[in-house]
């Protein structure tokens, strides 16, 4: 389990970094949420290149998730895994579901502010 930020660097990619919950007191601190919805992609599924809707929570509920990034690299998200989804300029990311079983999302959007 690990916590995560996307994010459009200025480089117009997206990145991807690892946060310690203990030196980021803002992701402890209450955050106003619009609602939260929950789906579930079938093993295989894949979205190209988006950017994010909106700032959003993504958590990973049951499953695996990969997410691309435009420098090649890709990165495997499982059960309990949460990033922070800011992506929201820029190429953006792709998304698939990794192995042969569903995954299971819950997206939180962040209130605009």
């Amino acid at each position: 389990m690990g916590t995560y930020r996307l994010y459009t660097g200025d480089d117009g990619q997206s990145h991807i970094d690892e946060i310690a919950l203990d030196a980021t007191p803002t992701w402890t601190a209450p955050q106003a949420t619009t609602h939260i919805v929950f789906r579930a992609d079938p093993a295989g599924h894949f979205q190209d290149w988006h950017p994010a809707p909106r700032r959003q929570f993504v958590m990973i509920v049951s499953g695996q998730l990969r997410i691309g990034l435009g420098d090649g690299s890709l990165h495997v998200f499982g059960a309990g895994d949460a990033r922070l989804v800011e992506d929201v300029t820029g190429q953006g990311h792709t998304t698939a579901v990794y192995g042969d079983e569903p995954c299971v999302i819950a997206t939180i959007p962040l209130a605009v502010q």
